[in-house]
């Protein structure tokens, strides 16, 4: 008995006027073309032979002839035979078209083979997902009934991982060539090019995110999803891949071998994406690992289809709880990132329910295998969201980082300049208690002593310079001590003692100088010290060089600046004396201690016209020099 071909129409479809003429224009400019057959119906026998078997009436079945249901236990080779007709040879170049074949066939056409996919033993060529496009050499073909054989390789239900994998052949169509060629194209684009290409890219990201993870621990989420990038692009892989190394039941164990792993980067993943970490999950998923692979082995080839059907149904869970707590997690949050976890969810979710529904009743199998293709393509995008978040964070950090780098010079320069002053007032802490020890040695032994030579000594010269020294002593232990010294004291002092050394060298003194209310100004004990110096050396050279009969001081506050004028009626100052005075330690001496106090010492003088010393002094500086 043979099948008949059965002839499909296209269906009428109702156009306006002008599209009618439109298309009855087009029908008159094109060609003729032969119609398109449909054979949806067969003769099925088994077989191992290279020939359909002779004498052998086979079993007429309906087409696609999907294995799993009529005949789950069959691995084939399974015969199909099917006539269709040629009117005439003449007829444009005929094609034979299958939508889906798996595992591998072979065609005859009226006795003679005309394609072979393949591999026809193992380790068979798997052409599950690539439609089969085969040429009718017009030299075979007869006008009238061409008989059709084509033997079919396959693998049974329960040695396979999915029932997408187990034997089946779908509905034959026999056309025109160009015409199926478009439809071949077009299925062979979205059911094998573009997983390929779906899978080649998540490889190459997976990769790229799994080496950026694992060199940076705080984001390790990216190795965890760079690992389930990676493996779905190695379980896709066999919609697109031939060819494989290894026989079908070694590469189907493996193939389910990957679920404990794709369970681990995913659960993984949505955890560390939510900053969490479960002790629970990171000994039970390793542990999954193994233990599932050594179900499978003790299941045997035998029973892998309904062993992996329990354990996806399990891992499916694991992943789903995942996903509802990493939901729950950010709910607050509804950023960019959370939607795009939730419709990768929701996608995997369906893609789930579809594949579920088309594993146990056999229906939806071509709706399942569109399906599949929507989760890696979901993580694609995710990934490149992973990828466009992790470039932000870098730059963050960056900006961070140079943020940090500005406030640690910042401190650091801080630390260095208050140590430096710690140092400094450690030293002025260290200096001032030596100054206050010397000053303390100099009073007590040296001043007791030269105090004993006044008192006791019977030369009036030994005693009168040991005075002097007394008070010069008691000056320098003053300037030692760093005690400042008020203004109008120390004008106080300075005038009784110039006053006392003029009259008693019988020169008349004129002392001018503020009161001290007017003089709120205090003198550090240097400025104090130097100033009593230059004033001694000034009044010591009037005494001695002028003979001057009158002498002037005028001290003043001015600007800032402390003003002190002696002048004197004598004669003045000879310029080899004024040469010889500068070598000295006179007129020099004045000048440098006034320099010592940022201020200057001037002095006016010619023979005859007497000698005038104007000493000017800063008060900020004279109120802190030490």
């Amino acid at each position: 008995m043979t099948a008949g071909p059965t002839i499909t129409h296209p269906r009428p479809m109702r156009l306006p006027r002008w599209g009618m003429w439109l298309l009855l224009l087009l029908l008159m400019a094109a060609p003729a073309q032969a119609a398109t057959q449909t054979i949806d119906s067969a003769l099925s026998v088994l077989g191992s032979d290279g020939r359909f078997p002779a004498g052998s009436a086979g079993q007429p079945v309906s087409l696609p002839d999907d294995w799993a249901t009529h005949r789950p236990d069959v691995r084939g080779p399974v015969w199909y035979r099917a006539s269709f007709r040629v009117e005439t040879t003449a007829e444009p170049l005929l094609a034979l078209y299958i939508e889906r074949i798996c595992t591998n066939l072979a065609v005859l056409l009226n006795g003679h083979m005309i394609y072979n996919g393949g591999r026809l033993s193992p380790p068979l060529t798997y052409q599950c997902n690539h439609p089969q496009l085969i040429t009718l050499p017009a030299a075979l073909l007869q006008p009238g009934e061409n008989l059709l054989d084509i033997q079919v390789i396959g693998q049974p239900l329960a040695e396979v991982g999915s029932r997408h994998r187990a034997g089946h052949l779908s509905r034959i169509e026999i056309g025109p060539h160009d015409g199926l060629a478009e439809r071949h194209a077009l299925l062979t684009a979205i059911k094998v090019n573009l997983p390929q290409a779906v899978g080649a890219t998540l490889l190459l990201m997976g990769l790229f995110m799994f080496v950026m993870g694992f060199t940076q621990r705080r984001d390790s989420h990216l190795a965890y999803f760079g690992a389930l990038c990676v493996g779905w692009a190695i379980v896709d892989a066999r919609l697109w891949l031939r060819h494989l190394p290894v026989s079908s039941p070694v590469a189907e164990f493996l193939l389910a071998a990957m679920l404990p792993f794709l369970t681990l980067a995913a659960v993984q993943f949505l955890l560390r994406y939510a900053r969490r970490r479960l002790r629970l999950a990171d000994v039970a998923l390793p542990l999954q690992c193994a233990v599932m692979p050594l179900t499978l082995v003790l299941a045997g080839p035998g029973r892998l289809y309904p062993a992996l059907m329990s354990w996806e149904l399990l891992c499916a869970a694991q992943v789903a709880a995942a996903g509802i707590w990493y939901l729950k997690l950010n709910a607050q949050r509804r950023t960019l990132s959370f939607w795009l976890m939730a419709a990768l969810l929701a996608a995997v979710l369906l893609v789930g329910l579809i594949e579920f529904a088309a594993q146990i009743s056999g229906t939806g199998t071509q709706l399942a295998q569109f399906a599949q293709l929507l989760p890696p393509v979901l993580l694609v995008v995710m990934g490149l969201r992973l990828v466009q978040q992790h470039g932000r964070a870098l730059v963050e950090a960056e900006a961070g980082k140079a943020q940090l780098e500005q406030r640690v010079r910042e401190a650091t320069s801080e630390i260095e300049s208050n140590f430096r002053q710690l140092a400094e007032l450690r030293v002025e802490q260290v200096t001032e208690r030596e100054r206050k020890r010397i000053a303390a040695d100099l009073h007590d032994d040296l001043g007791a002593k030269l105090l004993t030579i006044v008192h006791t000594s019977e030369s009036e010269r030994i005693s009168t310079l040991a005075r002097e020294a007394l008070e010069e002593m008691r000056l320098s232990v003053r300037g030692l001590t760093g005690k400042p010294v008020q203004l109008a004291d120390a004008l106080g002092d300075w005038r009784v003692e110039v006053v006392q050394r003029l009259s008693q060298a019988g020169i008349e003194c004129e002392w001018s100088a503020p009161e001290g209310e007017e003089l709120p100004q205090r003198l550090s004990a240097r400025a104090y010290v130097q100033t009593t110096r230059i004033l001694r050396e000034a009044t010591s050279n009037i005494i001695k060089h002028s003979a001057a009969s009158r002498c002037m001081v005028t001290c003043t506050v001015a600007d800032g600046d402390f003003l002190l004028l002696i002048q004197d009626n004598g004669n003045g100052i000879a310029a080899d004396v004024e040469l010889r005075l500068d070598r000295g330690h006179g007129l020099a001496s004045m000048k440098a201690r006034a320099k010592q106090l940022q201020g200057q010492c001037l002095v006016e003088s010619g023979p005859g016209y007497g000698t005038v010393i104007r000493l000017t002094l800063p008060m900020d500086r004279a109120t802190q020099a030490r």
